[in-house]
């Protein structure tokens, strides 16, 4: 990735309660930068960074804030974050460039690359069911131990052994960690390599990105700490959907693995704080990226960086297809949630991200990182203050960029 901007170019554009804001904005996206100081004044933002990339050229990358509230150490241009659900784009990305090489078909079953797989009725899932929350393996029956979570050939094996929850094309239900295993273990029979090491061979490491699946020993010093959820907003929706995760056993599994960990905390301590946690793989939640580079794997997907686009136009019109939406098969209200094949694309109005030809993936507490193809832009907003239900900080930043792009046609 390009080095941080020169200390000439870096302006300082507010300091707040003693957080300094700084970054470079190109002419005519300032209103980005005043809604992201924004977020530190009345959202609650206690560190975070933003980047966005527009034609392949990087035109906002600001940061500010706290990286660790308990050592007051700053959050600066290379201070990375845990992306949470983000995760499942990159993942996403992934399996999109290998089927550009004709090495899986998303249409095919799943089993046809990982044997095991069609055990209990799973025979006829398809990859495309998988990336799309519709394969009824939203979490495992079985009680599993932190340690062999993390050692992936456990989880593995459970998934092999287990019926579908749902019946086959009943509906979707959102597969909040099952999904990295599933999309991974495809990703790894396919190419032999873990998800997070294929990932760095085929894209992070030419892009010279600061984005790992499975966390660097020499990078942790980089991480910022999270902080627990802010509170949800008051309305009806966040109370019923607060009250089904309450009363659902299956949802707690899903977020939790069966307990193997708590989600997202426990005590006031954000789980995904531990090393040995960001330094596994968990592909579909533990990512950490800096923002810059979020933004520069999306804008390396739509638009010309060091070598042409990532993905094809056919991919990106795959991509932008719905393929699940509404309320979800374990009662889950509908909130404009829609998935595409792996991505999340737009979903207004709690994700509008800037319309028909975005996608990407929000992540747990605020973060989002998106490509858009009408705009070619590359986007990512990361923070340690995990929001609550309704968190409109990066909605606001991402409405910002929408007037900006459209007051410069």
């Amino acid at each position: 990735m390009p080095p941080p901007p020169d200390h000439t170019e870096v302006e300082r554009f507010a300091l707040w309660q003693g957080r300094s804001i700084e970054g470079y904005v190109e002419d005519g996206y300032g209103p980005v930068v005043e809604t992201f100081i924004e977020n530190f004044q009345s959202r609650g933002d206690t560190g975070a960074g933003c980047a966005i990339y527009v034609d392949g050229k990087l035109v906002v990358d600001v940061w500010g804030g706290v990286a660790d509230s308990r050592t007051g150490r700053p959050w600066d241009h290379d201070t990375s974050a845990v992306i949470f659900s983000c995760s499942k784009g990159i993942l996403a990305i992934c399996v999109y460039l290998l089927a550009q090489e004709g090495r899986i078909d998303m249409d095919a079953p799943v089993a046809d690359y990982w044997p095991g797989f069609a055990q209990h009725g799973k025979e006829g899932i398809t990859v495309r069911q998988a990336m799309s929350h519709r394969a009824g393996l939203p979490c495992l029956e079985a009680d599993l131990t932190l340690e062999q979570v993390l050692g992936w050939e456990a989880v593995v094996a459970e998934i092999e052994k287990q019926s579908p929850l749902y019946p086959h094309g009943a509906g979707h239900v959102y597969h909040a960690m099952t999904f990295g295993w599933v999309v991974g273990e495809l990703i790894r029979r396919i190419t032999g390599m873990m998800p997070g090491r294929f990932f760095r061979t085929a894209v992070g490491d030419a892009l010279g990105l600061r984005t790992w699946i499975g966390l660097p020993a020499a990078e942790q010093a980089s991480v910022a700490w999270m902080d627990p959820p802010l509170p949800d907003e008051d309305s009806d929706l966040a109370r019923e959907t607060a009250r089904l995760v309450a009363n659902d056993p299956m949802i707690e599994r899903s977020l939790t693995m069966g307990g193997a960990f708590a989600f997202p905390a426990r005590d006031g301590l954000v789980t995904f704080n531990a090393p040995e946690i960001q330094a596994a793989e968990i592909p579909g939640a533990n990512g950490i990226s800096s923002a810059p580079s979020l933004a520069r794997l999306y804008a390396g997907c739509v638009s010309t960086l060091s070598s042409p686009p990532l993905l094809t136009p056919e991919s990106i019109e795959d991509a932008l297809r719905v393929q699940s939406r509404g309320t979800q098969l374990n009662g889950v209200p509908d909130d404009g949630a829609r998935w595409g094949t792996g991505f999340q694309i737009s979903s207004p109005p709690t994700q509008p991200m800037l319309g028909a030809a975005s996608f990407g993936h929000a992540g747990a507490g605020g973060q989002l990182a998106f490509a858009d193809a009408e705009h070619r832009v590359g986007f990512a907003y990361l923070s340690n203050q995990m929001g609550g239900y309704g968190d409109a900080r990066a909605r606001e930043l991402t409405s910002a960029l929408a007037r900006c792009l459209k007051s410069r046609r």
